[in-house]
């Protein structure tokens, strides 16, 4: 593993035990066994760090959901529902603590938010949301569902059981197939 990638996991560590707000830099580069001058060598900044985080210590929930939509018809549609909710409840179990000191202000919320930009928290809704659009194409969800809706409620339900588990310091129950079972019922 190279200086990047040991920056990234230990940028995930300190994130996951300090939240983002609390984790400075100079921590992040002295937990990897690097400089500060070594850790801007790969990043330009906190928030390229965090979005880096975000992308490759994360369950890859963005790949599956490009590959789904891709190739939706490859699988059953249950069984790639239950995928997308498994990885969901994955990636944002994991992400929770990490983002959320993001709210602890609104100067640090307001300043993240317009250094996200496209790579706000928008983005997965939409991905759900384009792979649901291909199952319509193929004929597997009815044409009249509302793709956005169904896919903030999967999400949506994915993000709450997460915050749940995180805030009662337990492991979460995995729901991937309630989930996709009970929003399969209305597709």
């Amino acid at each position: 593993m190279g200086s990047r990638e040991e920056i990234v996991a230990a940028a995930a560590k300190v994130m996951r035990e300090q939240g983002y707000a609390h984790a400075t830099t100079k921590v992040i580069a002295r937990t990897a066994g690097y400089s500060e001058a070594m850790l801007y060598k790969h990043f330009r900044d906190k928030t390229d760090l965090f979005l880096s985080v975000m992308a490759e210590e994360l369950p890859a929930l963005g790949a599956a959901l490009a590959e789904l939509t891709a190739d939706p018809g490859r699988a059953p549609l249950r069984d790639n529902l239950v995928r997308v909710a498994r990885l969901g409840l994955a990636f944002y179990l994991e992400g929770f603590p990490i983002a959320v000191s993001v709210f602890s202000s609104r100067e640090l919320l307001r300043s993240h938010r317009e250094r996200l930009g496209e790579h706000g928290p928008h983005v997965l809704p939409a991905a759900v949301a384009g792979y649901l659009r291909a199952e319509q194409a193929l004929g597997r969800i009815k044409a009249s569902t509302d793709v956005e809706a169904a896919a903030s409620m999967l999400l949506g339900a994915c993000f709450h059981q997460a915050f749940l588990a995180t805030f009662e310091e337990r492991e979460p129950a995995d729901r991937a197939d309630r989930l996709a079972d009970v929003l399969l019922a209305g597709l």
